[in-house]
């Protein structure tokens, strides 16, 4: 299954029978920077992954040369700034309409995996940040690029990077813009690994995350959303509540005989 999301023909999504699903962006033309377009077909894509039976794992890359050069800052220039709503609105729960398109990889329920190569940039290196694991080229060029335009970052960083990457770390590449490779991002915290061949890499991974019991999956990720900001009794107790939901389970229980008898599981979705 393979369509794209409109409007703009900005991302393109194809679903396979283990249930990854594979998201693109694909105005590579432009190394799939963001403009207003591209910034409502990323928010499209969300809701129909968020909509989609049977998804397991989701891979999102960028087609072309380049994962995402941040913003296009002509397009953006270009847009009516009255017609857009004020920062400060949250359209989107918590999230304002460009922090949605990065947070929603982290809300999506089921394991999300960038596969990032070439120029991955400002806002780009949000939306990556987004997902729950990154495998990055060794080559790519990476930055937190937004102080150079005289803005701050603002699609949910300050966010996402909290846990990953060391403060002060984080404060030097933001004041000052200096680019690194993908290679030195596993160091800094931007990347899970390193592989040449991101695309592949994390599709494999994927596929083994879709194998397993896809209720354990989305527990864990409700979980690894939590444990952040929540007290340690607070996660004691959320453990809790899920493994008892899991255990016993028909899913488990699968796992489980799946595992003794030396075969693939076959699991119910959510």
């Amino acid at each position: 299954m393979l369509f794209e999301v409109n409007p703009g023909g900005r991302v393109a999504i194809a679903m396979g029978p283990d249930g990854v699903a594979q998201v693109r962006l694909i105005r590579a033309d432009k190394m799939n920077a963001i403009d207003p377009d591209m910034f409502a077909a990323l928010i499209d894509a969300g809701r129909v992954l968020h909509e989609t039976k049977g998804l397991r794992a989701v891979v999102l890359a960028g087609e072309g040369r380049s994962f995402c050069a941040g913003l296009d800052l002509s397009s953006m220039a270009n847009a009516n700034r009255h017609d857009r709503a004020p920062l400060t609105e949250r359209t989107h729960g918590n999230a304002n309409h460009a922090q949605q398109v990065a947070m929603q990889w982290r809300k999506l329920p089921v394991p999300v995996i960038a596969a990032v190569h070439g120029v991955c940039f400002g806002g780009g290196l949000q939306i990556a940040s987004g997902a729950d694991i990154r495998v990055v080229d060794p080559a790519a060029r990476m930055a937190v690029m937004e102080m150079k335009w005289g803005l701050v970052p603002d699609m949910g960083g300050y966010a996402l990077w909290r846990g990953l990457v060391r403060d002060d770390v984080l404060r030097e590449l933001t004041y000052t813009n200096r680019e690194f490779s993908g290679e030195q991002a596993q160091d800094l915290g931007f990347a899970t690994l390193v592989d040449a061949n991101p695309v592949a890499r994390a599709t494999a991974i994927a596929t083994e995350i879709a194998s397993r019991n896809p209720h354990a999956q989305r527990a864990a990720k409700r979980l690894f959303n939590k444990y952040l900001e929540a007290s340690t009794d607070e996660i004691l107790m959320a453990e809790s509540v899920e493994q008892q939901a899991l255990i016993g389970s028909k899913n488990q229980i699968e796992a489980v005989m799946s595992q003794m008898e030396g075969r693939k599981g076959e699991f119910t979705d959510p």
